[in-house]
């Protein structure tokens, strides 16, 4: 239930008071004075509001009649509406005869501003609930039928597929203003700030994009994105929950193995992703062990070099022969020499495999 404060009550009597050569008391529901051009009355109990208060009309005071009241001198005290309910009441102080005139208008002005303060205050819980909302429906608590139909209820559209994009942001970057950002040119989005520096962005899989470009736009208008990990489509809220985890992965991901990527996709490091949440296991660093053997004796990183673009071309000599700049004799050279100090083939399936995965897992400063 909205209900006058002493700002807005104090900026109905300024605005009032600097066209008026009379002074303009604010009183709220229980006839106390919350806003007025004499500051010593501000807290006082108002007679002459309470008449109104209670009666529901205008009523005017004479000088012999306000000498009956207390707190209360010559003028004329109005009912002040939202939505035809009595919020408070609206003062003019002087004869009322002269004053006539200019209380209806300054009545209306001032349930102008308190309808527009009741609709920015409105608009504001509404943005907090939505947002409150969507942090939710995200958590394990997220499958609730009451969550769900009050999301509903407020257009959050929970049945929408939708693709998760974790952005990791520079220092002295807004997460909200990035939001605002987004859900302006995505209608529908979801965006919730799950950590300081971060922000999860939820669109409609409806909507087409080019997540470079999306990058290239945001770089254009000057906000500094350190990365983005972009997830696959989700078409319930659990599969969105899970999307969320796995592209939280995909982010820390990128953070510790390939500093230098910004945009990273679910789609093509799914796989290494879900090794590097077992990072700490026996079992992975058994696996990364041939690998080692290479880095130990790569002094020039030559040979990591190479192995990267053999995996990023899919074995394909000539394509990653061409990537870097040498002879497939050269190439083929290489590839034994990898061989060598892994003890792993890298032209059989297995070897490949073998490689191709600690490849992923190792930093690519390495």
């Amino acid at each position: 239930m909205f209900e006058l404060d002493h700002d807005l009550a104090q900026d109905i009597v300024d605005r009032a008071m600097a066209i008026l050569p009379y002074n303009v008391n604010v009183m709220d529901s229980q006839g106390l004075i919350l806003g007025s051009g004499e500051p010593e009355r501000i807290n006082t109990r108002h007679e002459g509001a309470q008449l109104v208060l209670a009666n529901g009309r205008v009523v005017e005071i004479d000088e012999q009649t306000a000498k009956c009241l207390k707190g209360v001198q010559p003028g004329i005290n109005l009912p002040l509406l939202l939505d035809q309910r009595l919020i408070g009441v609206l003062g003019l102080t002087g004869e009322p005869q002269l004053l006539r005139t200019y209380a209806e208008l300054v009545r209306m002005t001032a349930e102008m501003l308190v309808a527009q303060r009741f609709q920015q205050a409105e608009q504001q819980w509404r943005r907090q609930r939505c947002d409150d909302l969507v942090a939710l429906l995200l958590s394990d608590a997220g499958d609730s039928a009451r969550l769900v139909d009050e999301a509903r209820q407020l257009g959050l559209k929970p049945q929408l597929s939708r693709i998760p994009y974790l952005f990791e942001l520079g220092n002295g970057q807004s997460a909200e203003a990035l939001s605002a950002w987004l859900q302006s040119r995505f209608p529908d989005s979801w965006c919730v700030t799950p950590a300081t520096g971060s922000l999860l962005w939820c669109r409609p899989a409806t909507a087409a994009l080019d997540d470079l470009r999306l990058l290239e736009k945001l770089d254009a208008q000057g906000w500094n994105i350190l990365r983005i990990a972009a997830g696959g489509q989700a078409d319930a809220l659990n599969g969105l929950r899970r999307c969320y985890r796995r592209v939280a992965d995909l982010l820390a991901y990128g953070r510790d193995v390939l500093p230098q990527t910004r945009l990273l996709s679910l789609n093509r490091y799914r796989l290494p992703v879900m090794l590097w949440r077992h990072r700490n296991d026996d079992a992975l660093e058994e696996l990364l062990g041939p690998l080692h053997k290479v880095v130990a004796k790569d002094s020039n990183g030559q040979l990591i070099a190479t192995l990267r673009s053999w995996c990023d071309h899919d074995g394909q000599s000539q394509a990653c022969a061409d990537a870097l700049g040498i002879h497939r004799n050269s190439l083929r050279y290489r590839m034994e020499r990898i061989a060598e100090l892994s003890g792993v083939d890298p032209l059989s399936l297995n070897g490949m495999l073998a490689l191709y995965l600690g490849v992923q897992l190792l930093p690519q400063s390495l």
